[in-house]
């Protein structure tokens, strides 16, 4: 097939190499402008834009998609279809019927599950024991349009944002090459989403982040997977933010202590009340300082039972 690509981030360049290998014509990549980073704000271009560069292949970076400019570009370019993997800007009416198969697009979630931008990490911090990606066709509903094809995958009991956006990305990439190669064969039969009740999966913010010590242990420690590596959670550890990056659930209550409250400073690890259990902080990060496992911690930070945690 002759294919326009559009995608963005890490996420989308595994799809990208799989159609190239796949021996598809990639006839266009568009991607978001580059986007200035770091202390000296250079640009940076995104992970699509150096995948396509590796391949030889012509990018294109609109500021947006609707306008006659970058209609008329998609038009003119020679293409059967588009595949859409997290390009991060609304596909116009106008562009999604234009090519013979329209506008595919690669979803990391099991539709009509979870629509919406995040759907990885809410996957996690909802504690969904599985969650996949859908080949759908795209229609000017918020992924709401006809499913081609869906995979699914069990979550690991320790399952990550992070970890999860790398079996969904490369599971996506295989579909994805699957389903163009099934719907032009003429071997797939669209299917409808229905009007079923969906969770959905909001942008994620780093005020998301900040842990509310009231709420049960179990739910916490969602969190924290749910939000590693990005935004990541954390706490206030006298006037210093602390991330949280990996924890414990510890069912026993601890009836006489303040939600947010350390009752327990062990060798390797640190344990704090919640509205409910026990959350057992085993891997963190003070302000200021490196990444590291609680043991390596408290080698060199002095904690006390009775400090709280904001």
């Amino acid at each position: 097939m002759k294919i326009i690509f559009m995608g963005t981030p890490d996420f989308s360049v595994g799809t990208l190499e799989a159609l190239v290998k796949a021996g598809h014509e990639i006839t266009l990549v568009v991607s978001q402008p580059d986007r200035p980073k770091g202390r000296g704000h250079e640009l940076v271009p995104t992970p699509v834009k150096e995948m396509a560069f590796k391949h030889n292949l012509r990018v294109y970076q609109p500021e947006k998609l609707k306008g006659k400019l970058a209609e008329e570009m998609i038009e003119k370019t020679e293409a059967d279809v588009i595949v859409v993997v997290a390009f991060g800007q609304i596909i116009p009416k106008s562009i999604l019927n234009m090519k013979r198969y329209g506008c595919i697009n690669v979803h990391a979630s099991l539709l009509p599950k979870y629509r919406g931008a995040a759907p990885i990490q809410w996957a996690v911090i909802d504690g969904e024991t599985e969650s996949g990606v859908t080949i759908m066709k795209m229609d000017e509903g918020l992924d709401t349009g006809d499913m081609l094809l869906k995979a699914g995958i069990p979550l690991d009991e320790k399952e990550t944002g992070g970890s999860l956006f790398d079996k969904l990305s490369t599971l996506g990439a295989s579909l994805c090459v699957e389903a163009l190669e099934k719907l032009e064969a003429g071997e797939i039969t669209p299917e409808k989403q229905g009007e079923t009740t969906t969770a959905y999966a909001k942008m994620l913010t780093k005020e998301m982040g900040y842990l509310d010590w009231t709420r049960p242990a179990v739910e916490l420690e969602r969190l924290i997977r749910g939000l590693n590596p990005w935004p990541s959670a954390y706490a206030q550890l006298q006037g210093k933010t602390l991330k949280i990056w990996a924890a414990d659930v510890c069912e026993e209550e601890q009836a006489e202590s303040t939600c947010g409250e350390i009752v327990k400073v062990a060798k390797d690890a640190i344990y704090v009340a919640c509205g409910k259990g026990t959350l057992k902080i085993t891997e963190l990060q003070l302000q200021g300082k490196k990444r590291m496992d609680t043991a390596a911690f408290l080698r060199g930070y002095s904690l006390e039972k009775g400090i709280l945690l904001g």
